[in-house]
């Protein structure tokens, strides 16, 4: 009897020290994600997972202009650009070159070469070869202020492409109108994706080039963003001009910020992926980092064919949020042609769009298959 009674006294001992266990262990648990609920940003995490979540699905009908004027005769473009390694700057000029064709005019691209010299020389230059449009391509119409004047004296109407931070007329910046998906929309989709992947914790170094206002106005707003999420980081904001220099540049960049942080550093957002995480990719391969890990790689803008290849590949770039360039080149012909017939801008703004590994498929530029061309061509009676 004696011996039984020690036995239940045990089994009940034991008992209660499983379950005190098992209490302790839930409370730890219970704090761990209390810590970790206080360390994260809820409320912008579930706008951010909602905004990914709509622009990864787009797959909108046209809606653009359906009704304008037919097609002016025998017009000639030029296309200032701002660089034509700039992947978007040289999608758009393809673009513009594509639709000059199907509505039967002519098109000359001039180089700025990334510089501000080269840029009001190549906009003076095709105000002076009597151009019938001028296409300010990805940078500041305040940096060529002079040509554009000489542009207006002569009749010329001027375009531009990214060349201001809101799409449509610019008269205070000499253009009759800017093509460009909004500024704000694609800085605010760079942002969410990293909210949203991180699920709020981490590390963030934004690439930006801030002497061009675009660029500038757009990493800014990158970072008003991320700021949303209290609990992410701001490691650094890198200033890196375009220009010749820039992967040499990029590359050391990477390195330095591999060495300080580690895997601190989670993500990166940058204003032209084929541009800054090209250079940075070789750099990250370099510091033996895989394809898949920190930093995961964000372009805010262009989307060029490298930038689509690395997504699908699983190659030191997560997602883009391209630009449709080619669509964008047809609709600054379609709004020459409105200039030319003396009638105002259509003030269409194409819809945000984010492509990730799931939904890139085969292609290597965003190009939407909402009839853009054929919409167009009805319009011009072609």
């Amino acid at each position: 009897m004696k011996g039984n009674t020690l036995n239940k006294i045990a089994k009940r001992f034991i008992g209660m020290s499983a379950a005190a266990v098992l209490i302790t262990g839930s409370f730890v648990a219970v704090s761990a994600t209390a810590a970790n609920a206080a360390t994260s940003c809820p409320a912008a995490l579930a706008k951010a997972n909602a905004a990914v979540a709509k622009a990864t699905a787009v797959k909108a009908p046209w809606d653009g202009p359906t009704t304008g004027p037919k097609a002016a005769k025998g017009k000639t473009l030029i296309y200032v650009a701002q660089t034509m390694q700039n992947g978007g700057v040289a999608g758009a000029a393809a673009g513009v070159k594509a639709a000059a064709k199907a509505i039967g005019w002519n098109v000359r691209v001039l180089d700025g070469q990334g510089t501000a010299a080269g840029m009001a020389s190549a906009t003076q230059q095709a105000v002076t070869l009597k151009a019938d449009g001028i296409v300010i391509g990805g940078f500041d119409p305040a940096t060529v202020k002079a040509a554009i004047a000489n542009a207006k004296k002569a009749k010329i109407p001027v375009i531009g492409w990214h060349a201001a931070a809101i799409s449509g007329p610019a008269p205070a910046l000499g253009l009759f109108t800017n093509v460009t998906t909004s500024r704000l929309d694609v800085s605010n989709m760079s942002a969410n994706w990293v909210i949203s992947d991180s699920k709020g914790v981490g590390g963030v170094v934004i690439f930006t080039d801030s002497s061009i206002p675009f660029a500038e106005g757009k990493s800014q707003e990158i970072q008003a963003q991320v700021k949303t999420c209290a609990s992410l980081k701001i490691l650094e904001y890198a200033n890196i001009p375009i220009g010749d220099t820039i992967s040499t540049l990029v590359a050391a960049k990477t390195q330095a910020l591999v060495a300080q942080y580690g895997d601190q550093w989670t993500h990166s957002i940058s204003i032209n992926g084929g541009l800054y995480i090209t250079p940075m990719a070789a750099a990250l391969r370099a510091a033996g980092k895989a394809g898949t890990d920190f930093p995961h790689n964000v372009g805010a803008g262009d989307g060029s064919a490298d930038e689509y290849q690395r997504i699908t590949a699983g190659e030191y770039q997560s997602v883009t949020v391209p630009e449709p360039l080619t669509m964008q080149g047809w609709q600054i012909v379609d709004e020459f042609n409105r200039a030319f017939a003396g009638k105002k801008a259509s003030g269409y703004v194409p819809v945000v769009h984010l492509v990730t590994k799931a939904n890139a498929g085969t292609s290597t530029v965003w190009d939407p298959q909402n009839g853009y061309k054929t919409q167009y061509k009805k319009i011009w009676g072609k």
